[in-house]
C-alpha cells in the first residue's frame, strides 16, 4: 500500500489537513496523522482536537511514499526534524507536497531554488528562491505546493493523482462531486 505521512501541529489549518486525509484514504493511499507535538493530541487552529496516529519520533525513519505538511501556522517551520526530513526527501526525489502557509517550510529548508510553487496570498517572501506559480495547486518536479483552505480538495485529488494514478483520483472526484483541476 502506498504510504503517506501527513503533519500536524498546534494551529494547523483542520479543513487542509483533514480533507486531505479523508480524499487520501477514500483513493485507497495509507496515511498516517503524525504529530510533532510531544503528544497525540493536536489543536487545530479553529479549536478542533485531533488525534494523531504517531509521534514524529516513531516514525522519521519510515519509507513514507509522500510526506503532506498542511498549513495554518508557520509554526512547522520551527520543527527542525521536519526541515531535516524535508531536505532529505528532496535530496532522494521523494514526493513532498504542502499547502497555504506550510510552503514555508520548503523555503526555509531551502529546496524550491528555481522551482515553481504557491502559497496563501502575502506569504510569498517565505518561498526562498522559488517562481512563484499562477496556478492554485503547482507541482514542479516532486514537490506540490497549494493556496490555501478552499483550494483544498483539488490539492488532494492531486496528490491522489500523482501517488494513485489519473483513474483513481477521478473516481473519488466524481464520488465528492468536485471537478479535477489540471
Amino acid at each position: 500500500m502506498i504510504e503517506v505521512a501527513v503533519f500536524l501541529i498546534d494551529g494547523f489549518e483542520e479543513t487542509e489537513a483533514l480533507t486531505t486525509v479523508d480524499i487520501l484514504r477514500r483513493g485507497d493511499v495509507g496515511v498516517t496523522m503524525t504529530s510533532l507535538n510531544g503528544g497525540t493530541t493536536v489543536k487545530g487552529k479553529h479549536g478542533v482536537s485531533v488525534l494523531a496516529d504517531a509521534l514524529f519520533d516513531d516514525v522519521v525513519d519510515r519509507p513514507f511514499d509522500m510526506l503532506v505538511v498542511p498549513g495554518g501556522t508557520v509554526a512547522y517551520t520551527e520543527h527542525q526534524g521536519l526541515l531535516d526530513l524535508v531536505v532529505r526527501y528532496d535530496s532522494e526525489g521523494k514526493k513532498l507536497a504542502a499547502i497555504c502557509a506550510a510552503p514555508a517550510v520548503f523555503g526555509k529548508a531551502g529546496i524550491l531554488e528555481g522551482r515553481k510553487a504557491v502559497c496563501y496570498p502575502g506569504m510569498e517572501s517565505w518561498l526562498t528562491g522559488a517562481t512563484i506559480g499562477s496556478e492554485t495547486v503547482e507541482t514542479d518536479c516532486h514537490i506540490t505546493t497549494a493556496k490555501g483552505p478552499a483550494i483544498t480538495p483539488f490539492f488532494a485529488l492531486r496528490l491522489l493523482e500523482i501517488l494513485r494514478g489519473k483513474e483513481v483520483a477521478e473516481q473519488v472526484s466524481r464520488a465528492f462531486l468536485i471537478p479535477m483541476v489540471r
